[in-house]
Order: C-alpha cells, then sequence, then structure tokens
C-alpha cells in the first residue's frame, strides 16, 4: 500500500471550480514529489502487472496510452509489456492550438520529449484525432480520481477532448497512485461541464471499476 497520505489542501469558501482544481493539482504534485526513484520504478513495475490484469486490457487489439512524465506513476514497463504481448500502441501527440494526435509505440528507445514538459512521444508517422477510435480501452492519465468517475486532469483539457474521439463502449481507465482516489460522497472532485467521468482506475495496489457499464 502506498504510504503517502492522501493530499487535501485549504481551499477558500466560496472558491470555484477552477481555483479548486488548481488548489488540488499543486497540492498532488507536491505529493508526487517526494517519491524516491526507487519507490517511483518499483511502483512503475506493479502498475504495468496490474493493467495487464484488467479484461478490457488482456483483450483489446489497440490500446490508448501515454509515455508518463516526471512524477506521474510510470508507464514505461506498461508499453513494453502491451507491446511484447503484440498490441497495438498508441501514444499522444501534441499540436499546437491543443491539436490531438497519435503515433504508434514501437520501443521505449523511439520516445522522445519534442518540448520541454511535455510527455514522450514516438518518431514515426502521426495519425489525426479520430485515430483513438481504433482503440479498445484508453489508460489515460490523471492526478486524481473520485469514486463517481470525475476525473481531475493536467488543466490542458488535450484528454477530454480527445476522449471525445473514443469509441463509446471502449473503457476509459485513469492510472494514479493509491491515495490519489477519493470518496466520491466525502470528497468529490471539482468538476466543470467539459470533464468527461472515466469508467474505471487502476494503480500499483489494483485496479475497480467506478461506474456501471452500458452493455451493447
Amino acid at each position: 500500500m502506498s504510504s503517502v497520505a492522501q493530499p487535501h489542501p485549504s481551499v477558500p469558501a466560496g472558491a470555484d471550480a477552477v481555483d479548486a482544481k488548481q488548489a488540488l493539482r499543486s497540492a498532488i504534485r507536491a505529493s508526487r514529489s517526494i517519491r524516491s526513484p526507487r519507490v517511483q520504478a518499483d511502483a512503475a513495475a506493479h502498475l504495468a502487472q496490474v493493467v495487464a490484469t484488467i479484461p478490457d486490457v488482456a483483450q483489446a487489439s489497440c490500446v490508448a496510452l501515454y509515455a508518463s512524465r516526471a512524477g506521474e506513476p510510470g508507464t514505461l514497463p506498461l508499453l513494453q509489456l502491451l507491446a511484447d504481448k503484440g498490441k497495438r500502441v498508441l501514444l499522444p501527440v501534441l499540436g499546437t492550438n491543443l491539436r490531438r494526435g497519435w503515433a504508434e509505440f514501437t520501443s521505449v528507445d523511439d520516445l522522445s520529449e519534442r518540448a520541454p514538459g511535455r510527455p514522450p512521444e514516438p518518431g514515426g508517422p502521426e495519425f489525426e484525432a479520430d485515430a483513438l477510435g481504433e482503440a479498445d480501452v484508453v489508460l489515460a492519465p490523471a492526478l486524481a480520481i473520485d469514486t463517481s468517475g470525475t476525473r481531475l486532469g493536467n488543466g490542458g483539457g488535450w484528454y477530454d477532448r480527445a476522449l471525445e474521439f473514443a469509441r463509446p463502449e471502449a473503457p476509459v481507465v485513469a492510472l494514479v497512485y493509491a491515495e490519489e482516489i477519493y470518496d466520491g460522497e466525502e470528497y468529490p472532485l471539482p468538476v466543470e461541464p467539459h470533464d468527461r467521468r472515466i469508467d474505471a482506475v487502476a494503480t500499483p495496489e489494483g485496479w475497480r471499476w467506478l461506474r456501471i457499464r452500458a452493455v451493447a
């Protein structure tokens, strides 16, 4: 289990969702920064094994994922594990003006940061935003999740826009640390109209469904 306490920043009374989100983002990023490289590497290895047990991931032919940045739950072991299982893996390619695109993961050595602060991206051909519709499951980054399915992202809105192209039946699974799952009744995360709710959450300790999935 994670030994890091769940962040609960002080938010002024009457603060709107934007300010509340920013306070929580700052607190979670500070909390993430205390993990040592060894602890992060161990968590990344465990996360890969957990995600591989999710039935939708195990059965998928194509998975949308992302290459983690510093402080995020590590995804490099998961990327390699999915590739070794013969799955097609799509990674985000960030363009100007929040342009949404994707490219295929081929190897960790092919990943590179195209600009400071951006997640590593593949060097191969880029596909348009609607390529996400080919994914059988979407593994999305998050800073926090609550048990109603509300996702706190990094603030750019990239994934909320990108997920518009996901197939309705393709579950969206957020990857976080265990202490970043909040009780949706006791401590609901701030939400705005554009926020896309997610279906499940995975941590290095395990995974769970958050919403009842519609049966086609």
